[in-house]
């Protein structure tokens, strides 16, 4: 702890547009990347994110917590709450998904995932999941989906019905604790729970082919540690911007990633 305090506070002191953190250097197959902040935006930390996404200007997100939980939109240059609508006292919303004009919410422990209209959040259908729901992300005309596990799981939105699954490894082992999910050029990026690092996974084989730590961006956004983990992950391809948040974090940070020299 004596050598920590130093190294925060030089941490907070540079600008964050221009904060870049690094970090060792990761296994032989896999990339390590550096975050470089570009922009900051405000967000509640009331709200414990478990599925964030981005639509245009607007940010989805989905809050856990039983009694607390939610689906709710809101405006990403202020972070003022759209629309919200709370879970009942006993679900504990996950996971977040916009595909084919419908937002899908996961449930953590109930193997319950409710389908909404994303202008109104009126409830559409509900499916039934033989899983726990952690993360959720669309790729394309499917979805997918982890369950705390080192499995993904493809679902077809039609229906909610699985359509296959892959194991997640590093160098032959399994990644276990995959969270919260994004699509990105073609790789699935996950948060591994209860780490502050975020992996990139090729879905076709399950790979992780790169891996980034987070932890300094929430050492400058909560220096008395009064955040959670990382675990909100959103991405638009149009402006090729990603944006990353955690769980009751004052801050959403877009970032660019940086590949280490080895």
């Amino acid at each position: 702890m004596k050598n920590r305090l130093p190294w925060l506070l030089c941490l907070l002191l540079l600008p964050l547009p221009a904060l870049l953190v690094t970090f060792g250097a990761g296994g032989e197959d896999t990339l390590r990347y550096a975050c470089r902040v570009k922009a900051t935006y405000p967000h509640d930390p009331a709200d414990s994110v478990q599925g964030l996404l981005l639509a245009g200007q607007t940010l989805y997100e989905s809050t856990g917590g039983y009694g607390t939980s939610s689906v709710a939109s809101k405006e990403l240059a202020t972070g003022r709450c759209l629309q919200r609508r709370p879970l009942a006292g006993e679900l504990f919303g996950e996971g977040l998904a916009l595909q084919g004009g419908s937002l899908y919410q996961l449930t953590w422990k109930s193997g319950r995932v409710f389908q909404y209209n994303p202008a109104d959040f009126r409830l559409v259908a509900e499916h039934a999941i033989p899983t726990q729901g952690w993360g959720l992300a669309a790729m394309g005309d499917r979805l997918v989906l982890s369950d705390g596990s080192a499995v993904l799981h493809f679902y077809a939105p039609q229906g909610f019905r699985e359509i296959g699954q892959v194991t997640v490894t590093e160098r032959g082992r399994p990644v276990t604790g995959l969270n919260e999910l994004e699509w990105v050029d073609g790789l699935v990026y996950a948060n591994v729970y209860p780490t502050a690092e975020m992996v990139m996974i090729d879905p076709a084989t399950g790979r992780v082919t790169g891996r980034a730590d987070l932890g300094g961006l929430l050492a400058a956004a909560d220096p008395e540690g009064k955040a959670g983990v990382p675990n909100g992950i959103a991405y638009d391809p149009q402006a090729g911007r990603l944006l990353v948040t955690g769980k009751r974090w004052p801050l959403l940070f877009e970032i660019e990633l940086v590949p280490e020299l080895p």
